[in-house]
C-alpha cells in the first residue's frame, strides 16, 4: 500500500534524516555515559574522587552531544549566523547573572576557591560544600541556632557569581586547622603554678594527636605564602581582676572538631582540678543579700498639745 504523499515527503526529507541521526547519536552517547559512569564510580572508593569522576563524565557527554548535533546540522547553520549573533547579544544581556554564574563555576573549578568537602562561608552562609554545579554551589549549613559548628539540617544553594562579588572564606583549603580558645576562671589564692601545669598539660594531651600534621602543614604554608611566624603549640595566658584569675588556653584544632576538642579539654581540666583537693578551684560570681533588722514604728495618733 503506497504511503501518502505528505508522509512520504516527511520521511524522505533530508532534515528528518538529520533529526533522526541526531536523536540516535544523543541516545548512544547517553547510554555510553551511563555505562562509563557506573563502571568508574564502582571502582572509586573515595567520595570526592567518585563525585569528580561522575561530573567529568557528565560534562564530557554533554560536550560530545553538542558536537554531534552541530556536525549533523553544520550545513544549515551558515544562514543563521547573523540571526544567532543578534539573538546571542539579547540573550547575553537578559541572562547576565546566569553567564556570571557559569564564569564563577569556571573560576571555582580552575582557580581552586574551594572543592567538594571544604568548609566555607559564602555570602554569610557557613557550611560544607556538597555539590558544585555550573550555576550553583550547594552547601550543607552549620551554625545559626545550633552551636559548636554542627549541622542544622538546611541545604543552601548559592549562585556561583558571588565569587566575584563577596569574600570566599575557606576553613580547610591550605591550612585545615583553626586556632581556638577556652577561658577558665580560678579563685584568687589558687596555686598558680599548678593551674598553669594543669591547663598546659590538658591542651598538649588533647591536641597532641595531630601536632606533627599541624607542624608539617604550617611549614608548607610558610613556604608557599608570605606569612609571619605563628605559635602552633598550646599557650596559656592569665589576666587578674578583682573577681578572679582568668586563664585563657589557646590551641590549634581540626576545623571539624572544635566542639569535640572543647568538650575533651573541659572534662580533662575539671577532673584535674578536682584532684587538687581545693588548691586550685574554679571561681564563680556570687551575690549576697543582707536583710535589715526589723524595726518598730509607732504610728499611733496623738492629740496636739493645747497652747
Amino acid at each position: 500500500m503506497p504511503l501518502p504523499e505528505q508522509l512520504e515527503a516527511i520521511l524522505f526529507d533530508p532534515t528528518t534524516g538529520k533529526v533522526l541521526a541526531a536523536v540516535v547519536g544523543v541516545l548512544i552517547i547517553y547510554g555510553v555515559r551511563r555505562f562509563i559512569g557506573r563502571t568508574l564510580t564502582s571502582r572509586v572508593s573515595d567520595n570526592t574522587a567518585r563525585y569528580r569522576t561522575r561530573k567529568l563524565v557528565e560534562f564530557a557527554s554533554y560536550l560530545v552531544m553538542a558536537l554531534v548535533i552541530a556536525t549533523v546540522f553544520s550545513d544549515q547553520l551558515g544562514g543563521f549566523t547573523v540571526a544567532f549573533g543578534v539573538a546571542g547579544a539579547g540573550v547575553a544581556f537578559a541572562l547576565q547573572e546566569v553567564i556570571a554564574s557559569a564564569a564563577g563555576w569556571v573560576a571555582i573549578t580552575f582557580a581552586g576557591f574551594y572543592k567538594i568537602g571544604d568548609r566555607v562561608m559564602l555570602g554569610g552562609i557557613k557550611g560544607d560544600v556538597i555539590d558544585i554545579g555550573v550555576l550553583r554551589t550547594t552547601v550543607f549549613e552549620i551554625g545559626e541556632w545550633v552551636a559548636g559548628d554542627l549541622y542544622n539540617g538546611r541545604v543552601v544553594r548559592l549562585a556561583n557569581s558571588f565569587v566575584f562579588k563577596e569574600p570566599v572564606v575557606n576553613y580547610s583549603a591550605d591550612f585545615p586547622f583553626l586556632w581556638d580558645e577556652i577561658t577558665v576562671p580560678l579563685r584568687h589564692g589558687s596555686d598558680r603554678a599548678k593551674a598553669q601545669e594543669i591547663l598546659e598539660g590538658a591542651a598538649t594531651q588533647i591536641t597532641g594527636e595531630y601536632a606533627s600534621q599541624v607542624q608539617s602543614t604550617w611549614d608548607k604554608m610558610t613556604r608557599d605564602f608570605v606569612i609571619e611566624h605563628a605559635r602552633i603549640q598550646p599557650m596559656v595566658t592569665v589576666v587578674a581582676d578583682e573577681n578572679w584569675l582568668t586563664y585563657t588556653v589557646r590551641y590549634v584544632t581540626d576545623f571539624k572538631a572544635r566542639r569535640i576538642t572543647k568538650d575533651k579539654l573541659f572534662r580533662h581540666i575539671l577532673d584535674a582540678l578536682d584532684a587538687t583537693e581545693g588548691t586550685v578551684s574554679l571561681a564563680s560570681g556570687a551575690q549576697e543579700i543582707t536583710l535589715m533588722p526589723p524595726s518598730v514604728v509607732d504610728v499611733s495618733l496623738r492629740e496636739p498639745r493645747s497652747a
